[in-house]
């Protein structure tokens, strides 16, 4: 597959299919991503390489916490360090207002100009640290900026009834260690949780992600 190809075929597993133009979004973004965000070290130096299946893909995965269901009108990326899974939704979901949290100074202006050269209205950067949001959000996504346990209890304290979290978990075959823990401990605090498998036919590999939702 192509690249282009790789991230449409994530988007319709999840059941939000690509325009024309989103494509050309995401193809601007993934551009932008190996040319500034991989030699500022907003990523790895090897990923340039693989920014649509490990990264815009991965991203574009999570949606499917809303499939058969509206899609969210806001989303809180806590961690989005240079827009990853913020930017990719946003793209997907033009009528949302998707708010990129993040603490480092460096990657907020990374951010912001990532937002400008793809041509993005409905993003918000905002500098912060998640541990001092007070706000209830709709949806919050994590995409490994914070340890999972404390994603969960960070989805318990910021998702508003009715909401949803997604979190990334593992990208391997087997299902995560932990991941009866984690259902578990939503659980606890009041939400339900389920563990979806991304298969590998729609990413480089098989990947996990974690629901969550409140009042569902």
């Amino acid at each position: 597959m192509t690249n282009v190809e790789v991230a449409r075929q994530a988007a319709a597993w999840a059941g939000f299919p690509l325009t024309p133009a989103q494509e050309a979004q995401l193809q601007t973004y993934a551009g932008w991503l190996r040319d500034e965000a991989v030699p500022a070290g907003g990523l790895g130096p090897r990923e340039g390489e693989r920014v649509w299946e490990r990264h815009i893909a991965d991203s574009l995965s999570f949606a499917v916490a809303w499939r058969d269901r509206t899609p969210p009108r806001e989303i809180l990326d806590v961690g989005s360090g240079v827009g990853l899974p913020g930017i990719p939704l946003a793209i997907l979901w033009p009528d949302a207002l998707i708010t990129t949290l993040d603490r480092g100074g460096r990657r907020i202006r990374l951010l912001t100009r990532a937002t400008r050269i793809v041509g993005l209205v409905n993003v918000d950067v905002a500098q912060g640290d998640v541990f001092s949001v007070a706000d209830e959000w709709e949806s919050v996504v994590f995409r490994g900026a914070v340890k999972p346990p404390e994603a969960v209890g960070l989805s318990a304290r910021l998702v508003e009834v009715g909401g949803t979290a997604v979190l990334g978990l593992s990208r391997r075959p087997e299902p995560p260690t932990d991941g009866s823990d984690l259902v578990n401990l939503a659980g606890a605090l009041g939400l339900t949780a389920e563990i979806v498998e991304v298969p590998a036919e729609v990413l480089d590999a098989t990947a996990w992600i974690l629901i969550m939702r409140l009042g569902d």
